[in-house]
């Protein structure tokens, strides 16, 4: 940041670049409202901005994106464990309907003598 800087009346021309003294400024970023060289902007969603505020914004949704995955991996594990006790709780039930014949092996017993 310079010491010195016009006043904000004065053209963009007039105005100097905060980290080279030397150029003259081409924009003034948005966010922050300081003027750079064209060397120092880039230009992000049709908005030119300094690394400062790109950095900050790209970091700021890296952080969203990384909760978002959180909690889809945090939802994919509550469905696969509800999915599992779903499937657990239906076996249990077909073997409870199941005649008692079938539990004890009597029902094997009874199929081998129809066969001889």
């Amino acid at each position: 940041m310079s010491a010195v800087s016009p006043p904000l009346t004065d053209p963009l021309h007039a105005r100097r670049c905060v980290r080279h003294v030397e150029r003259e400024a081409a924009a003034r970023c948005p966010d922050c409202g300081e003027f750079f060289c064209r060397e120092c902007v880039v230009e992000h969603h049709g908005r030119l901005l300094c690394s400062a505020c790109l950095q900050r914004i790209t970091v700021a949704k890296e952080r969203r994106r990384e909760r978002w995955a959180a909690v889809t991996r945090s939802a994919a594990n509550v469905a696969g464990m509800a999915a599992l006790w779903l499937a657990f709780y239906w076996v249990g039930a077909v073997l409870v309907k199941m005649p008692p014949e079938f539990h004890d092996g009597s029902v094997w017993k009874k199929l081998v003598e129809r066969t001889e």
